[in-house]
């Protein structure tokens, strides 16, 4: 800058009407060129008396424009106290604003309003991001509406975070800094690396690779503009809210490997059968051990395999069924009541199609899939019968799960009267994922609970979930005889045909409000390879998911 020169804030600029600062007499006042002059001090008029009224009515043009005009002059000069006070949440502007400068240490900021419509005003935002030594130009859009304030009805900006970034919800706030997690490598079993470019629906499993061995794996972070998410803790007692977002990368980070147990050509034949199938998600896991080798989600935008919470349907049949036998209230071969209708608890259940099967055994019944059959049972049970199997026979519900990334373990809440016995045929308060299932079959074959993992413990020395006992040789025995002949003659052969080996299989469809049709579930293990899946309002399960957990079951050999 030259002797005698005056360093000069460029003004915001709108509708092509320019905002000034005006120094002068120790204090600082804004001016809208093409506005109203306000009134001189001391020139109170019948008009200035009526502003101290509840303004009212739709808002003017020159309202708009003003109020947003000063809001974001005083934002781009770096004056919060006056943006925020031009807001209706002074309060959490300033906050947000503040954080702005200081957090996400954004500097030489420049805003260019476009053409207000209906009180709402864009505009565009010209910054720099830097850190250190580190900088890089940031460019983005977004839009304020500007609306009466409660109580006084004079015009303000409607403040929400989305106003300072689109990609901000309120609770959240814009962080520059060492990038929380540093990058990973995630290999394969066979040391291949495991890309969304190979592998789209690996995505969110990557992302939770990153977060849990971030820190652990040997990289270092790189420098990165983030959304940090307000976190909440949701009924499962993890926290239940979106990841945190990177905006603007200023520096690569340098990754660490993870080996994951994944399978690279079981892994690719998930891709292709969950391909074009966007509510279609599958898993497939060694019964043995508990490793999962393949993973995949049609749509990609949600771990619905690992983390979704449905109505597992008659799949849950698998463990009400070990429950029952435990309790010599079901005997494979004996005759067990199959009739049209049940009332428990005030509730009538039915069949699909209202079916029965006279004089039928209790393997009939499963391989068809008798809701009533079960449910006849419901008045010899307790409470909390369905919660104890699930929780002690087959490791769900205790919230307890180390896989290596972000998990739902299942639920079977202790429930009574009617919804206990909906429990019983996966419908009620039951929720469980395509994984939770994949390990109830994987149970099954291999006679006790192996709890799944993507990631092998000796990785970070993490304990894995224990079920607290296990079933009895003849109680196995005899749910492998109702799975083997369900894949055989039951509603899950037409898809488990041509599947050769020492195979078990279930169907099941699952009734959601609002959903015009079920969602189709499947679990089955081959040998020592289990798997389930699920196609959201699909339909039968043994026509929609059991093609897919078949062909996978197929490709594992």
């Amino acid at each position: 800058m030259g002797a005698g020169e005056r360093r000069r804030t460029k003004p915001a600029v709108i509708g092509g009407v320019a905002a000034v600062l005006v120094a002068g007499a120790g204090f600082g006042a804004y001016a809208v060129y093409g506005g109203e002059a306000e009134a001189e001090d001391g020139a109170r008029t019948k008009s200035a008396a009526a502003e101290e009224k509840v303004k009212t009515g739709p808002l003017t043009a020159t309202e708009v424009t003003g109020t947003a005009q000063r809001f974001l002059t005083a934002w781009q000069q770096g004056d919060v106290a006056t943006a925020a006070d031009a807001t209706d949440d002074a309060e959490a502007a300033k906050a947000l604003l503040t954080g702005y400068g200081k957090d996400a240490r954004i500097k030489d900021v420049t805003l260019t309003a476009g053409t207000p419509a209906d009180g709402k005003v864009p505009f565009s935002v010209k910054a720099t991001v830097a850190y250190e030594e580190t900088s890089k130009p940031l460019a983005y859009d977004s839009a304020l509406t500007v609306v009466r304030r409660d109580g006084d009805g004079e015009p303000r900006v409607d403040w929400h975070a989305a106003v300072v970034h689109p990609e901000l919800e309120d609770g959240d706030k814009l962080v520059t800094g060492k990038a929380g997690d540093p990058p990973v490598k995630a290999v394969d079993q066979d040391g291949g690396e495991l890309t969304t470019d190979k592998y789209p629906s690996l995505g969110t499993v990557l992302d939770g690779l990153r977060e849990k061995y971030g820190d652990k794996a040997g990289g270092t972070p790189g420098i990165e503009l983030r959304v940090v998410r307000e976190k909440e803790k949701g009924e499962n007692g993890k926290e239940d809210a979106e990841a945190d977002k990177t905006l603007l990368e200023l520096s690569k980070g340098t990754p660490g490997t993870v080996k994951t147990t994944l399978d690279p050509a079981l892994q690719a034949a998930a891709e292709k059968q969950v391909d074009g199938k966007k509510q279609a998600s599958v898993v497939l896991m060694r019964a043995s051990t508990g490793e999962i080798l393949a993973v995949a989600n049609g749509g990609h935008g949600f771990n619905t395999a690992f983390q979704g919470s449905l109505a597992p349907g008659s799949t849950m049949k698998v463990i009400t069924a070990s429950m029952l036998l435990e309790k010599d209230l079901a005997s494979v071969n004996e005759k067990h009541p199959c009739p049209k209708y049940f009332t428990h608890g005030g509730w009538k259940f039915q069949n699909d199609d209202e079916f029965e099967i006279k004089d039928g055994t209790f393997k009939a019944s499963f391989a068809r899939s008798c809701n009533t059959a079960f449910i006849s049972q419901a008045p010899e049970l307790k409470d909390d019968d369905l919660t104890k199997q699930a929780k002690e026979v087959f490791g769900l519900s205790m919230n307890d799960w180390a896989v290596g990334v972000p998990t739902f373990d299942g639920r079977v809440p202790v429930e009574s009267q009617a919804q206990m016995a909906a429990a019983l045929i996966g419908q009620g308060g039951v929720r469980m994922n395509p994984l939770n299932m994949a390990s109830v079959s994987a149970t099954v074959k291999s006679g006790s609970f192996h709890q799944p993992y993507l990631v092998a413990p000796s990785v970070d020395d993490r304990e894995l979930a224990t079920a607290s006992r296990t079933m009895s040789g003849a109680t196995v025995g005899a749910l492998r005889e109702l799975m083997s002949y369900t894949a055989a003659a039951g509603t899950a052969a037409e898809a488990m045909a041509g599947v050769s080996g020492d195979v078990g299989a279930k169907t099941g469809s699952a009734e959601v409000d609002g959903q015009e049709k079920p969602n189709g579930w499947f679990t089955a293990y081959r040998n020592d390879v289990a798997a389930a899946g699920v196609v959201q309002q699909g339909g039968h399960g043994g026509e929609t998911a059991g093609p897919i957990v078949a062909a996978l079951l197929k490709a594992a050999g």
